[in-house]
C-alpha cells in the first residue's frame, strides 16, 4: 500500500488513487482543478471561489475554520486535503479518525512547489503538476528587477490591524515582487496600530482584497495618516494563494511595481 507524507511530517496510505477528494483549502481547490479532477473532487468549501463552476456546482462542507462533519461523512472521501495554517488542528485530527487527511504547510515559493508535487502524485496526476511548477518556475524567472525595493507595509485585516512576518508566504511573496517587508521581524500576523505605521513611515502600503475586504474608503483613511506614503488596493489572492493561481502572480507584480513610477 503506497506510503504518502504530508508536509507536516504525517504518514498516510492509499491502496489506489482516490477518487472521492474533498478540499477545504481554497486555493488547493484550484489547484484540483487545474489538474484536471474534476470528477474526482466532490465537495469544497464555501471559500472556494475558483473555479466559478466548481463554486456554483459542488457540494459545501462549511468554511475553513468550521467544518461540516455531516456533510464530509455522507460524501464518504477517501481523501481531504487540508491546511496547516488555514484548517483547525482539531478538526482535522477529528477528521484524521476515519478518513486519509493530507495536510499542506506552505511558507514560502519552495514549499508551494512541495505542495504541488506531492498533490500531483497522491492524485494520479503528476506530470500534470510537474508541469504547472515548470509554468511557475518560469514567470518567477521573467520577473522584472527592481531598481529599489520601497519599504512596505501589508495589512490583512481590520479592528484590529494585522500585518504579515517574515515567516509568511505573504511575506515570500512580497520578498518576490520586490518589497521590502517592514514587519519582516515579526512572527505571523501580528496587530499593527495606527501610531505604530506612523512612526515607522512606509513608503508603501498595501491593502488586501482578502481576507479583510478593503476598499478605497479605506485608502482615504490611511492617506490622512501616512500623507507621505503610496497606498495601493493589493490582490490578496495573488499574494497568499498558493496553487495553481502563482503562475499568474509575477505578471501582477510587474503591473504592480509599475504603479510606483
Amino acid at each position: 500500500m503506497p506510503l504518502y507524507t504530508d508536509q507536516t511530517g504525517r504518514n498516510i496510505h492509499l491502496n489506489k488513487p482516490p477518487v472521492r477528494i474533498i478540499s477545504i483549502v481554497p486555493s488547493q481547490t484550484e489547484l484540483l482543478f487545474h489538474l484536471g479532477l474534476k470528477d474526482e473532487v466532490a465537495g469544497i468549501t464555501k471559500f472556494c471561489i475558483h473555479p466559478d463552476e466548481w463554486f456554483r456546482n459542488k457540494i459545501k462542507v462549511g468554511g475553513t475554520k468550521q467544518v461540516k462533519m455531516d456533510v464530509i461523512h455522507q460524501l464518504k472521501p477517501d481523501l481531504i486535503i487540508a491546511n496547516k495554517e488555514e484548517n483547525v488542528k482539531e478538526q482535522v485530527e477529528e477528521l484524521e479518525k476515519e478518513y486519509p487527511v493530507w495536510v499542506s504547510d506552505v511558507n514560502n515559493l519552495d514549499d508551494a512547489y512541495k505542495m504541488i508535487w506531492s498533490i500531483g502524485d497522491i492524485t494520479g496526476k503528476l506530470p500534470a503538476a510537474q508541469r504547472l511548477i515548470s509554468t511557475i518556475r518560469f514567470e518567477f524567472g521573467q520577473l522584472e528587477s527592481p531598481g529599489y525595493r520601497p519599504n512596505t507595509a501589508y495589512l490583512v485585516w481590520k479592528d484590529p490591524y494585522m500585518t504579515v512576518g517574515g515567516d509568511t508566504f505573504i511575506h515570500s511573496m512580497l520578498e518576490a515582487a520586490g518589497f521590502e517587508n517592514v514587519f519582516a521581524g515579526k512572527t505571523r500576523y501580528p496587530e499593527v496600530s495606527i501610531d505604530e505605521l506612523k512612526a515607522i513611515k512606509p513608503e508603501l502600503l498595501l491593502l488586501s482584497s482578502e481576507p479583510y475586504p478593503f476598499r478605497q474608503i479605506h485608502i482615504d483613511e490611511w492617506q490622512q495618516f501616512l500623507p507621505a506614503t503610496k497606498i495601493i488596493l493589493a490582490d490578496g489572492e495573488m499574494f497568499s494563494w498558493y496553487g495553481s493561481r502563482l503562475q499568474y502572480a509575477p505578471s501582477y507584480f510587474n503591473t504592480l511595481r509599475n504603479q510606483l513610477k
